[in-house]
């Protein structure tokens, strides 16, 4: 059996960036909201929030060591997977790989400290900064790694010399034509897949009986949240698509399985597409409906695969089948949310037994719709690493054999479905406990020595 190493390679980059992806989806949001949980507790002086802090502190630990570790991964198969697209594109994405460090990774080692171990150390305005601090670090990381990755997406600012990518013009490298679209669109995605988390784990305190006033508090909180974010993410997906219709036509004919270009195109709800014969099998289409969500006119034309070579066709399976999955999850997300309203309306938002089961079984379903966009972005822009102009069989590392990337395949699948359990059960068991009285004292000597046992006993210590 012959190993294909370009294959193996492609198929341990994605088991890595799916579960890494999760983790700032996470991350990003839970800093932001203990972020204002902290702001709360500052001006309101209700120990309610900081009780919840606290709480949200400790699992948000977890996680981001996690995201450190994973994340470590990504930028060093670069160079051991996939060198000739490092060297061709190094002038480029090293530098703006660095900013992220410098400005971000940086920033929130610093302040992570003090958020951890510093409550009982640093004035209560100084904690609060820090918290903001750690809050900012991950919105700057974001920037520079979804900078990074949208110019892979639709590169621009750039001269080719020898075959390698030199920049022209750094605000036109930076801020690329997808660049905005694909910002807002995961941060605010991001936000959303942490507020489903705060609701399950609030709707399982409820159910429970314990916890129950930090568990409306957390519920409210957040429901007035995704009462913006959701039907926002949907406008802003909208946009985005609209992007990619003028930017990676190739990619949006794949994600809707269109063959034909042609005008007036319907949405096809369901389909198996037969990439083989450029047709779909089974379809169940909706007249005129495509080119109006695509193109915003009924008439309006939509590029087919058939416009394209087939050597630059993408996969059509994967990037069909998660557009659906994705809008699907949307569809969900935004029918808890009005389900909620009209609950919170009647009085029996925290107390409606159906509705916080639910919530409790739809936890994860951000973490669903983050994975589903990205094998749209990832599998869609393919056969390319730099879209239209650097093919993934160029990129690849040539000196790598498939016995090589199948024992680190063999291996990261081996760590990860360690540590990613082990680490899920850690927050689990913090949330079973729940949002304890630890900060009033309740642990005999959680600092010894000027130094805290852990970081979750440290993160409860009271200012």
């Amino acid at each position: 059996m012959e190993l294909d190493a370009l294959f193996l390679s492609r198929l341990q980059f994605a088991w890595v960036i799916i579960w890494h992806v999760m983790l700032p989806a996470f991350t990003i949001g839970t800093a932001s909201y203990v972020a204002v949980l902290e702001t709360s507790y500052f001006i309101t002086k209700r120990e309610i929030y900081l009780r919840l802090s606290t709480f949200w502190i400790r699992i948000f630990s977890v996680s981001f060591g996690m995201g450190v570790v994973s994340g470590v991964v990504m930028p060093f198969q670069f160079g051991t997977n996939w060198s000739r697209l490092s060297d061709a594109a190094a002038n480029v994405l090293a530098p703006l790989l660095a900013y992220e460090a410098l400005t971000a990774f940086f920033l929130e080692a610093a302040f992570l400290g003090v958020l951890l171990f510093g409550r009982n150390l640093v004035p209560r305005w100084a904690y609060l900064g820090a918290t903001l601090m750690v809050a900012l670090g991950t919105l700057i990381s974001t920037f520079w790694i979804l900078s990074a990755n949208s110019w892979l997406q639709t590169p621009a600012g750039y001269e080719l010399i020898d075959g390698r990518f030199f920049p022209k013009s750094w605000i036109d490298v930076i801020f690329n034509p997808s660049f905005p679209y694909r910002l807002t669109h995961n941060v605010i995605g991001f936000y959303i897949t942490t507020g489903f988390v705060v609701m399950g784990v609030s709707a399982y305190l409820l159910r429970r009986g314990t916890f129950a006033e930090e568990g409306r508090v957390m519920m409210r909180m957040t429901l007035w949240l995704l009462t913006v974010l959701v039907p926002l993410q949907m406008y802003v997906g909208d946009a985005q698509g609209l992007n990619t219709l003028q930017h990676q036509p190739a990619k949006l004919a794949a994600l809707e399985a269109i063959w034909e270009t042609g005008p007036s195109m319907p949405l096809t709800l369901f389909a198996i597409p037969d990439e083989k014969t450029a047709t779909n099998l089974f379809a169940i289409d909706i007249p005129y409906l495509g080119s109006l969500i695509w193109t915003h006119t009924l008439d309006g034309e939509v590029q087919g695969l058939n416009a394209f070579p087939r050597e630059d066709w993408p996969p059509v399976v994967i990037p069909f089948f998660a557009f659906r999955a994705m809008v699907g999850f949307a569809v969900i997300m935004l029918g808890l949310v009005v389900w909620g309203n009209w609950l919170r309306y009647r009085g029996r938002l925290t107390t409606s037994p159906l509705y916080l089961k639910v919530l409790q079984i739809t936890t994860p379903i951000g973490f669903f719709a983050v994975i589903s966009g990205w094998l749209i972005t990832e599998v869609g822009r393919q056969p390319w690493t730099v879209y239209g102009m650097l093919r993934t069989a160029d990129s690849v590392s040539p000196s790598l054999t498939g016995l090589d990337v199948l024992i680190s395949l063999i291996g990261y699948v081996t760590v990860y479905l360690f540590v990613y359990p082990t680490g899920i059960l850690l927050m689990y068991r913090i949330v079973r406990k729940g949002p304890r009285l630890a900060s009033t004292g309740e642990d005999d000597s959680p600092v010894k020595g000027g130094r805290p046992d852990a970081p979750v006993i440290a993160g409860a210590v009271e200012n």
